[in-house]
């Protein structure tokens, strides 16, 4: 594979609007279902779901499901950040409107370009830092602080955000023998220890019905298929590429919310958006450039 051929990155950017479209429909699927059991036992079936498969995967191709190098620091920071994202975003995901929870989440690669500069040394110039702020900015305008439309409920996504910022930065640190399958296992492993932990704090797990388990069979369905077509998305084109395509969620998370929520984005969350969606893009093209 030649990452600087075109149809590759014609090929990754595909892959990861359908990686994004399936993350969105995942968040659809995962709200809809906490209205019928409670969000830790959702997330502990599908991490247990997830776990297995990807274990599967690994064992297929013959690697251990559990590497000794799980137990590096950088894995363990990894899993703690992976647990605190995935417990806020659905949380937030829960009992906040997808659309607001979703465009939030956007400012998640602004925060690893600032983490990266600031913990590895990587060279980011006065205009990456005054889009970053720009993106900052957009959040604010989305939570509102001090005026009448705040809803302290929404500082739960910042929460997850700062979660899945630091899994990324962790990321990067990762062992580099560890095999995309194999972060799966621990990344899966993770979010049932969030529902675990979730479940154990509200209790109240009960049996699910037919419906319900459609609606865990669809979630667990997309987020699965979101997974791997974002690794796919990642190894066939050049990242900067490929990499913002991933603000194509906002646009699916809007249109479920809308259509199957009854939500109506505010003036301010679509403010907030665009700036935080701007920024981000320009982030990626200045990265690029350099």
């Amino acid at each position: 594979m030649t990452a600087t051929n075109p149809r590759n990155n014609l090929r990754g950017a595909l892959w990861m609007i359908a990686a994004m479209a399936g993350f969105a429909v995942e968040d659809m699927f995962l709200k809809a279902v906490t209205r019928h059991i409670p969000l830790g036992q959702a997330l502990m079936i599908f991490g247990l779901i997830g776990t297995l498969f990807f274990a599967l995967l690994a064992r297929r191709a013959k690697e251990a499901a559990l590497p000794a190098a799980m137990l590096s620091r950088p894995l363990l920071l990894r899993s703690g950040f992976e647990v605190t994202g995935r417990i806020f975003y659905s949380l937030a995901i829960a009992l906040t409107p997808l659309s607001t929870a979703s465009a939030i989440l956007q400012a998640t690669p602004l925060v690893v370009v600032a983490g990266a500069a600031l913990l590895f040394g990587e060279q980011v110039g006065w205009r990456r830092w005054t889009a970053i702020l720009v993106g900052f900015a957009g959040v604010l305008i989305i939570l509102r602080p001090g005026l009448e439309g705040f809803t302290p409920l929404s500082l739960v996504t910042v929460l997850g955000l700062i979660g899945f910022a630091g899994r990324d930065l962790a990321t990067r640190a990762a062992p580099l023998t560890l095999s995309n399958r194999q972060l799966g296992v621990i990344g899966m492993a993770m979010l049932a220890l969030a529902g675990a932990v979730i479940l154990t704090v509200t209790g109240g797990a009960t049996l699910p019905d037919a419906r319900t388990l459609a609606l865990l069979a669809g979630m667990t369905t997309f987020g699965i298929f979101a997974y791997n077509a974002l690794t796919i998305a990642m190894r066939t084109g050049e990242v900067a590429a490929v990499t913002p395509f991933r603000y194509t969620r906002l646009v699916f998370a809007m249109l479920l919310g809308i259509l199957v929520f009854n939500e109506t984005p505010d003036a301010f969350t679509l403010l907030g958006s665009a700036l935080i969606v701007g920024s981000g893009l320009y982030t990626l093209t200045r990265a690029r450039q350099r």
